[in-house]
């Protein structure tokens, strides 16, 4: 039986906060990035993997810089496309739609935007993607909610329980690839 250590990392704080960031494009403050940098020290990892969004992108770089290693970019690691939400503050989005998708983001998907299936599906797929070695990924909230959905089988009301603030760092123990548990998370 093969085991690793696999760490997730939200990106720091984007310079839009408080809107609904999928598929936005924008940049991360230097204080979000400052804050990953402090999560990842110690880290022994052999890989580092970001989304391709600057936001996480830009994080997952300067970490790789302190860390002695190169990224990676991997867009399977992209946030949930909000679709006609994307870029939107809440209180700028129907309160019954909106409520509508977080309590069944499958079936209520954003208009024109992704599904919950298809994102887990994408992760999903990252997941099987990762090399045998411990590694960090610097994604979104999004897709970690769903990288917890693969490898440890949490419901969705489940996921929506976990914090996961800005720079915050989740580290799983993975057996065989995809079954996982949780060995901490911290902001």
């Amino acid at each position: 039986m093969s085991v690793r250590t696999l760490y997730l990392m939200r990106h720091g704080a984007p310079v839009l906060c408080g809107r609904m960031l999928g598929k936005t494009d924008c940049d991360v403050t230097p204080e979000g990035i400052a804050a990953c940098r402090v999560q990842a020290e110690g880290l022994a990892v052999t890989h580092i993997i970001a989304s391709d969004l600057q936001r996480a992108s830009r994080c997952g770089a300067a970490v790789a810089v302190d860390l002695g290693r190169s990224p990676t970019i991997d867009p399977r690691w992209r946030e949930l496309d909000f679709g006609a939400w994307d870029g939107l503050e809440s209180s700028a989005i129907d309160g019954e739609a909106l409520g509508r998708f977080w309590n069944d983001p499958d079936a209520n998907p954003p208009p024109d935007g992704e599904r919950w299936s298809t994102l887990v599906a994408r992760v999903g797929a990252a997941i099987d993607a990762l090399p045998a070695e411990p590694a960090l990924v610097v994604t979104h909230g999004g897709a970690m909610r769903a990288a917890l959905h693969v490898l440890c089988g949490f419901s969705q009301p489940q996921l929506w329980a976990f914090d996961l603030p800005y720079a915050s760092v989740l580290a799983l123990r993975l057996w065989d690839g995809r079954n996982g548990q949780i060995m901490g998370l911290w902001p």
